[in-house]
């Protein structure tokens, strides 16, 4: 028996227990591993609800970044690896049956706000260690202020032994005096610094706001201000600091000097700014990465009336070859080159390349006549990827797919314009690749609706959406109902009533028709034991035929699951017909025939279905373990017109005679008139079903015919 799948939060602990792992090696904590699991787990919960909420939060991810700083995760490592944490495997874990793309764009936002989050935070904790320095400081204002006017001594113990810098100016801001930090910070001697003017040390960066706060401190209207500037020291390197101005009055209360208490950030900025890099930049190509590129086109779908935005997706075609042959070192050589080539076909003004993930790139280009640039900058792209590409002495040809969406901004939100732009890239790839395609709305809904169905079909079984109308099989010679087939039917909440070829490829495609396919058999069974318990043999033995797939016949558990359902049921094998396409077994070996085989011998029909439509090889009949015959509507609907084709009759006689003499029944499908049913009749097929009799429906009509037939 397998195991139960996991629930929410057996995924919610596995992602925490990832995310620990992965983090706690650089956290500077007394904790254990697991004492740290316990900490991380309801950030974790945060994190997925956030990735789940209706909308989005970015306060979420900010919180999450704040709460790792508070809990000792400061080394730059510990949030690259947290990121790539989340990227990895939160959408894994915690998205449970959400849009993926959805997903992941909302995963990129949300650690682009744990960056900021953390980035903050640090900052703050960083400012507060600066406040409490600066309230000491400060205290030791009044101490100098006083040792100024007592002895000279005192005031050089405070000015000299301060940990941070302090340079004393007059009003005209003339220096007059600093202490030893001070002029190491700015790489100067002290008389070098003596004599100059504060005004000297004007900085590109300096805020609006900066000589304003000093005006009004030297006219004796402020008594102090806070600000971040910059110097710049005579290498001409930067010099970042906190800065703290306060103003000294004398004995008399008026303005006499100013004060200035002086922190170097310079190294904390830089470390910012690298977090920041390595929280919007592709640790392996150097490019931006997903986060990075999700922001600038939020802005460029933004932007004002009249603009508008070209999008480029890239996926290389074969690449998994690569990796599968040479390794995953000489892809990623292989993706740094790439990158190189993309990220010079970029260079206008507008125009960015940023990876994704995996060998999926973006480029983006912006501005009024984008409906021009971008088709340019795909043709600029595909020819950059014609020259092959030298990984460890091999030439490799590259190729790529393009799907490319362009439009006015302000109509499509950054998520809707990637998928549809992934949808496009997915469509030139399914035409041979090396190619691009540009996105239509049409393609995009089908494709939007494929892919929202394949989503929904492994719950709407759970949610009881499907259900099975039955279709009768009748007796071509005297007109009484055989028996019925079933076919299945989705109730979708959003699209209604699906037929079979809506949703049947699907969930062969996802493996989902093994289970369905028992559910059908499981029902349809009861269903006749329901008929037969219902009039006992008034009506005659009802036979169910009920459809299988390819991937059904593969499946090693098909004949266990059929003997279970029929013991379950107490209904004899005779009861049941399995219909097979002709096309699932051309060319099948005896491993295929096998469970086909076993199930014959213990006396359920095999049906081959649509016989006609494959290359039918007649003499392959007598090695297929079948019962019965069904014929495609194709070759009947001749036979609604008069008079029929001839070469029909002829076909349709042929193979009546044939299927009779190797002891197969014949039934048709597609019947729709008195008298296609009665030409039928004459060359001998045994039953039918069609609209001439009924259209597949719930299981009381069936039962209402077969009663009526019963009765007369």
């Amino acid at each position: 028996m397998s195991a139960e799948p996991d629930g929410p939060e057996d995924r919610l602990r596995r992602f925490a227990t990832i995310w620990s792992r992965a983090v706690f090696p650089v956290t500077s904590t007394s904790s254990t591993r697991p004492e740290f699991e316990k900490l991380l787990l309801p950030l974790a919960r945060r994190l997925s609800g956030a990735l789940r909420a209706r909308s989005f939060d970015a306060d979420a991810g900010r919180t999450v970044g704040a709460a790792l700083v508070e809990a000792h995760c400061t080394d730059p490592e510990a949030l690259s690896r947290t990121l790539d944490c989340v990227d990895a495997y939160l959408v894994l874990y915690c998205g449970e049956d959400g849009d993926r793309e959805d997903l992941r764009a909302r995963s990129g936002r949300l650690q682009h706000a744990m960056a900021a989050g953390f980035a903050q935070a640090l900052r703050e904790r960083t400012l507060a260690e600066q406040e409490t320095v600066a309230r000491a400081a400060l205290e030791a204002q009044g101490v100098v202020a006083q040792a100024l006017h007592a002895t000279e001594a005192r005031f050089r113990a405070v000015f000299e032994g301060a940990a941070i810098g302090i340079g004393i100016a007059d009003l005209e801001g003339n220096v007059l005096q600093v202490n030893g930090a001070l002029h190491r910070m700015f790489g100067l001697s002290e008389q070098s610094m003596r004599g100059r003017n504060v005004k000297e040390w004007v900085h590109p960066d300096d805020a609006p706001q900066t000589w304003r706060l000093y005006d009004e401190l030297v006219r004796g209207e402020r008594e102090h201000y806070h600000v971040e500037k910059a110097f710049y020291r005579p290498d001409g390197t930067v010099l970042w600091t906190n800065l703290t101005v306060s103003l000294l009055r004398d004995a008399d209360g008026d303005p006499q000097y100013q004060l200035a208490l002086m922190e170097d950030t310079t190294e904390r900025r830089l470390l910012n700014l690298r977090l920041r890099y390595e929280a919007t930049h592709d640790a392996l190509t150097g490019l931006p990465n997903r986060t990075f590129f999700f922001e600038r086109l939020e802005k460029a779908l933004g932007a004002g009336e009249g603009q508008r935005f070209g999008l480029c997706y890239l996926d290389l075609d074969g690449f998994k070859t690569v990796n599968d042959s040479l390794g995953h070192a000489a892809g990623d050589r292989l993706l740094v080159e790439v990158a190189d080539r993309l990220q010079a076909c970029a260079t206008a003004s507008g125009e960015m390349v940023a990876r994704l993930g995996g060998d999926e790139f973006v480029a983006l280009t912006t501005g009024p006549e984008t409906e021009r640039t971008v088709d340019e900058l795909a043709a600029r792209i595909m020819n950059a990827l014609l020259a092959p590409i030298s990984v460890d002495g091999r030439e490799l040809t590259v190729r790529g797919s393009i799907g490319i969406v362009e439009g006015p901004a302000g109509e499509r939100s950054a998520a809707e314009v990637l998928r549809s732009a992934d949808i496009t890239m997915y469509r030139a790839k399914s035409a041979g690749g090396n190619r691009f395609e540009l996105a239509d709305p049409e393609s995009d809904a089908r494709a939007i609706t494929r892919h929202g169905l394949t989503t929904a079909l492994p719950t709407a079984l759970d949610r009881g959406e499907f259900f099975i109308e039955y279709q009768p099989l009748v007796h071509l010679g005297d007109g009484s109902v055989r028996g019925a087939e079933a076919l299945v039917r989705w109730l979708h909440p959003q699209h209604g009533v699906l037929s079979p070829d809506r949703f049947i490829p699907l969930a062969e495609h996802t493996g989902l028709i093994v289970p369905l396919g028992r559910w059908v058999l499981e029902q349809s069974v009861l269903q006749a034991r329901a008929w037969r318990d219902l009039h006992g043999g008034a009506l005659g033995p009802l036979r169910i035929n009920v459809n299988l797939s390819p991937c059904q016949l593969t499946h090693p558990g098909l004949v266990q699951d059929t003997v279970e359902i029929l013991e379950r049921t107490g209904m004899s094998p005779d009861a049941l017909c399995l219909e097979v396409t002709e096309s699932a077994l051309i060319g099948a070996d005896d491993d295929l025939l096998k469970p086909l085989r076993r199930l014959a011998e213990m006396g359920v029909d095999i049906a081959l279905d649509d016989f006609g439509t494959g290359y039918s090889n007649l003499a392959n009949l007598r090695r297929l373990p079948v019962s019965v015959l069904k014929l495609d509507r194709s070759f009947t609907q001749s036979m609604q017109r008069f008079p029929a084709d001839p070469v029909d009759l002829k076909i349709v006689e042929g193979i009546v005679s044939l299927a009779h003499s190797l002891d197969l029944a014949v039934t048709v499908e597609g019947v729709e008139t008195g008298a296609q049913a009665e030409q039928l009749r004459v060359l001998g097929c045994d039953t039918a079903q069609g609209w001439y009799y009924a259209r597949p429906g719930p299981p009381d009509r069936l039962h209402d015919l077969a009663l009526v037939d019963a009765t007369g």
